[in-house]
């Protein structure tokens, strides 16, 4: 199914036909094949509709034709669950999906009884000197495009480009690309006490992308929630544990104790 709003379309895949109702937000860049093997899962217990986002730009989406914040993604998907009457029970976010995760329940107040967070982002990375160093290298070498001849500048830009930026993140339109950067310079640790819904984080011990001390300050901040770490997983810690992860899905979703 598709979905427009305010000039910008999305894509979301539905599986399933059960009486409860999960919300997937994947990470960046993500599609389905990435949840494939859990939306499998899930969808044949009988017990669950599913739910899955292509972000503008990822998928079955078109690009967006405009420069987004984090609030502008989580609105897109408010208004999304809102105009089809769809109530999940629980969203399952990976990475940039917690951003929005966390926005829907502390922000804009959507009433979700269950969150589980994987390996998410949302915490500032901490600065160190390597990074400093990079950051200051990148913008010297920036000034020297002018001791070049105009002709050569953009050739003499484009290599320092592709040496010091990522190759997901050189492949993106400018405006994604501006996109990204208004989105990993927000901190939402001011939102994490405001969260109400439960909340159950899974965290790769060996994640560098999104680092446990980010988890610790998750956990730390949110009050209704617990952490699970898993040894010998990354960032994508339910593709390194998928049978894990499903296993606690069931559980997380299934108690009603709390």
């Amino acid at each position: 199914m598709f979905y427009q709003y305010q000039g910008v379309k999305i894509h979301c895949e539905v599986y399933g036909s059960g009486s409860k109702t999960i919300l997937i937000l994947p990470g960046w860049g993500e599609t389905k094949m990435t949840f494939s093997t859990m939306i499998h899962a899930l969808s044949s217990t009988g017990k669950y509709q599913i739910y899955l986002i292509d972000y503008p730009g990822f998928g079955k989406s078109p690009s967006l034709q405009t420069i987004f914040t984090i609030y502008d993604y989580a609105s897109l998907v408010k208004n999304f669950l809102e105009e089809n009457s769809i109530n999940p029970y629980l969203i399952i976010a990976h990475s940039f999906g917690g951003r929005l995760a966390i926005l829907l329940n502390s922000y804009y107040h959507l009433s979700i009884p269950k969150i589980l967070l994987i390996d998410s982002a949302g915490i500032p990375p901490r600065k160190t000197i390597r990074s400093i160093f990079k950051k200051y290298s990148y913008r010297f070498l920036k000034k020297l495009r002018f001791i070049f001849p105009k002709k050569l500048r953009q050739k003499y830009m484009n290599f320092i480009f592709s040496k010091y930026a990522s190759p997901d993140y050189s492949q993106l339109s400018s405006k994604m690309r501006c996109t990204f950067q208004n989105i990993i310079k927000e901190d939402l640790t001011k939102y994490l006490e405001k969260m109400t819904s439960e909340v159950l984080l899974i965290w790769g011990e060996n994640d560098l992308d999104t680092p446990v001390r980010d988890a610790y300050i998750m956990k730390k901040h949110i009050k209704n929630s617990a952490l699970i770490l898993f040894e010998n997983a990354g960032h994508f810690a339910y593709l390194d544990k998928p049978y894990l992860t499903f296993q606690i899905i069931l559980s997380f979703i299934e108690d009603t104790n709390h």
